[in-house]
């Protein structure tokens, strides 16, 4: 009877374990099930985030679209205006006023220049460019265009249209260039250049070195200049940023002009060869 009662015993005493096991099992079964689901759930979600996303842009042109974005695809817009009164060493006076803007990308802009200088007892000389500029390399862009000079000096065909092409960009030792090619009618050929570095004196003042020359290299008509150097000058504009925006300078330069001869269809205008010096207004914007 002893041994039947231990058994008895020892039987139910493993029943209740092997139930507690079941039980254990089925509840780890249970929380394994409930991290599966919240994984898929979780999962479902960021993949339909993802599905969202890529459909706001159409199929192949969302790397385009960032591509674009990040990397010139903006469109930007920059104007100077500069105001100079100048003086000559015989005391004549010139005011003259330089307009330069430009909208675009960065591979593909339209400049607008102009030009018009008023000396005493003389009459407004006027010029005007529209450019289109492609970039062509990192620090340069080829640009061509159409340019306008009003003549007051001529008698006949004081408006004169030219082509033009040249290039625009950042030469070596961040000199600033341009240089043009003009193309008119009557075998009329005429190349410019000017360029310019900007120097940091302080965060406010800043010296620029500055040449701009005119060079006939062939002219047929019968207002002809003599082929060589037309127009030189040179010399050191310095000026103070009251902000990005407005900014007065002074300007020491050497100027040399060589003027136009009298003739039956144009009148003389003077011939010039000394210092200049000015104040002025830059404006930015």
């Amino acid at each position: 009877m002893h041994i039947i009662k231990q058994f008895f015993k020892t039987t139910r005493f493993l029943l209740a374990g092997m139930v507690a096991v079941s039980s254990l099992a089925r509840a780890h079964e249970g929380h394994e099930q409930m991290m599966q689901m919240d994984t898929s759930h979780m999962n479902h979600a960021q993949h339909q985030a993802k599905t969202e996303t890529s459909k706001s842009l159409p199929q192949g042109n969302q790397s385009a679209h960032d591509h674009l974005h990040e990397h010139g695809g903006q469109i930007y817009q920059a104007t100077t205006l500069e105001n100079a009164w100048t003086l000559d060493e015989r005391g004549q006076g010139l005011a003259s006023t330089e307009l330069n803007t430009w909208v675009g990308t960065d591979e593909n802009k339209v400049f607008i220049k102009a030009h018009v200088e008023k000396a005493e007892s003389e009459k407004n000389q006027t010029a005007a460019m529209v450019l289109y500029s492609r970039n062509i390399t990192d620090f340069w862009d080829l640009q061509t265009g159409v340019a306008y000079q009003f003549q007051p000096e001529q008698s006949l065909d004081q408006n004169q249209w030219d082509a033009v092409f040249g290039i625009h960009g950042l030469a070596p030792y961040f000199f600033e260039t341009e240089a043009y090619i003009y193309a008119g009618s009557e075998q009329r050929w005429q190349f410019s250049l000017e360029s310019s570095r900007d120097l940091l004196l302080t965060q406010k003042w800043i010296a620029q070195a500055y040449l701009k020359t005119d060079i006939v290299l062939s002219d047929h008509s019968k207002y002809a200049r003599h082929s060589g150097l037309a127009k030189l000058q040179t010399g050191v504009q310095l000026r103070y940023e009251i902000n990005k925006k407005v900014m007065p300078f002074i300007d020491v330069a050497y100027l040399y002009d060589k003027g136009k001869m009298r003739t039956a269809w144009q009148s003389a205008s003077n011939s010039e060869n000394g210092g200049i010096y000015g104040i002025g207004l830059m404006l930015k914007f």
